[in-house]
């Protein structure tokens, strides 16, 4: 995907087992669903990291630990850790995360995507990115940008 890797040699660590999800008792038909942290980490876990042919969570990139869901306020935050402090791929891996939830959550969520404090050398910067709409926007009509965000949310048969 990239030329020059950031992060040539990154640690890969062994996916989570997936759990089966219960299922609801007696739903109404057009009843809320509700949403937890091990739905949300489902829908990204299996996101393919921009330079590596690894998985963010095969990364630990993401964690199950670093998703806060409060369904009652319709609010998903996500906290990543890049493999390298001066990762470069920060912003499109935030991208991706925030691309994937917004095609998988109910239009009701309000997603926040953070970098993990201290994990970043541009931490501030890739937060006001990641989490500005117009920015967000700009990105996504840039097609060389939305190839590469696809590219990493692309299933992987494994």
């Amino acid at each position: 995907m990239v030329s020059e890797l950031i992060n040539a040699n990154p640690i890969v660590y062994e996916k989570k087992e997936r759990r089966a999800r219960s299922a609801p008792i007696a739903v109404e038909e057009y009843a809320v669903e509700p949403i937890d942290q091990q739905e949300v980490f489902d829908h990204v876990r299996d996101i393919k990291d921009p330079e590596h042919p690894y998985s963010l969570e095969e990364l630990k990139v993401i964690t199950e630990d670093a998703i806060e869901v409060d369904d009652q306020q319709s609010y998903v935050r996500i906290t990543f850790t890049p493999t390298v402090e001066h990762c470069s791929m920060a912003t499109i891996i935030g991208l991706c995360l925030r691309v994937k939830l917004l095609r998988s959550l109910p239009s009701r969520y309000k997603v926040d995507i953070r970098v993990a404090p201290g994990s970043h050398a541009s931490e501030s910067a890739v937060n006001k990115q990641l989490n500005d709409k117009e920015r967000v926007a700009a990105a996504l009509e840039n097609p060389n940008l939305v190839d590469m965000v696809d590219e990493c949310l692309a299933p992987s048969y494994d």
